[in-house]
Formats: structure tokens, sequence, C-alpha cells
């Protein structure tokens, strides 16, 4: 009987994400070999195929994994926007950073694998649900401008998005080590920023 520890345990493709997640972390998304993966598992490369059609379909299933987590904990900040929508929405932003810091193998897969999300149906799937809240929180946030004034929901959620990602890249690689600035404070800012443009909030706030 094999020892192998993937058998052992009974969970052989968990076993295989999270060996994929510490790789990614370690040498980014395109930065392993699916052998690699194995080996990380404690398994042979063929037992790897009984899971996966190959490294993108391991990578898929980290991301899957990933949104998951992420729409979860975007739905948590959200909080319906209790106790406002602008209480809401910043809330959001500060998730967004919170997933990337703790999550950031399942972030990498997400947002820097290069995978087509449209090729991978459970991707897609929850890859729009939590794009959904926050299109639905720029939405709520929206409503307090006149419609003829009212920018797509869906561009002002993309402009946030953009705006987090950036910031989060600029963490991640290491370059804002020498800024005298949390990611936090930088996308308070620039959300600021942003909203006193479109109105939403007075210019001395």
């Amino acid at each position: 009987m094999s020892t192998k520890r993937g058998y052992h345990h009974g969970n052989l493709r968990q076993a295989l994400i999270e060996a994929a997640l510490e790789l990614i972390a370690e040498k980014g998304p395109q930065g392993f070999t699916l052998s690699e993966a194995a080996k990380a598992a404690d398994v042979t490369p063929a037992a790897v195929y009984r899971h996966f059609a190959g490294r993108d379909d391991l990578i898929a299933e980290v991301a899957h994994q990933g949104f998951g987590i992420f729409a979860a904990l975007l739905e948590y900040a959200w909080n319906e926007g209790r106790p406002s929508a602008l209480a809401g929405f910043e809330s959001i932003g500060r998730a967004y950073l919170a997933f990337a810091r703790k999550y950031p193998g399942h972030y990498q897969a997400m947002f820097e694998s290069g995978l087509q999300p449209g090729n991978h149906s459970a991707l897609a799937q929850v890859a729009t649900e939590a794009r959904g809240i926050m299109e639905n929180a720029a939405e709520a946030l929206l409503a307090v401008l006149p419609a003829s004034r009212r920018p797509p929901a869906t561009m002002v959620a993309a402009h946030i998005r953009a705006t987090s990602h950036g910031i989060v890249e600029l963490f991640l690689r290491g370059n804002g080590g020498s800024l005298p600035y949390s990611p936090e404070d930088l996308l308070e800012a620039s959300v600021g920023i942003y909203l006193r443009g479109l109105g939403i909030l007075p210019p001395d706030r």
C-alpha cells in the first residue's frame, strides 16, 4: 500500500490545491509545473491527472475557491448597505485589501494567472457573483445622484476594482514599503477623491 501523503489523508485533490497555493505565492501562477505541484503534495505526477486535466485546470480550481472566499468577504463587508451605502462601500474596499493580504496565492490565481473564466464555467459563475456584489454596492451609492448625473454602476465598480488592484500590486511586489502610507490609507484617499469628483461626497469631506 502506498504511504504517499496524498493518499493517506484521503483528500488528494485538496492537497494538490494547497500545494499549488504555496507554489503560486512563492513563484507566481505561471512559475511552476504540474510535476512540481505533485512533488509538493507528495504524490506521483500521474495521480494529479485523476483530478485535474492540467496546470490551468488546477489553477482554475484555486481561483474558484478564492472567488468563493472573496465573495463571502465582500458580502459580509457590504452588509446590505448598513449602516449606510457609503460605509458599506468603504468596507468593501478594505475587504478587498484584506483578502489580498491574507490569501496571496488565491489572489494571484484569480487575477494574475491569465486564465479566461469563460473557459471554466464554475469559475466564471463565482467571479460574476463577486463582481455583482461590488456593482450592487456602487448602484446603491450612486442613488443619491440625479439620474442625469449617474454613471453606470458597472463603471464605478470597475474603477474601484482597478484602484484596489493597483494598490495591492504596489504593496504585494514590495514597492510600497518606502511610502509613509498604508494600503488602506491610500485606498481611502483615492476613493474619497473619486467620490468627491462624482459629487457623492462634499468637497470638505
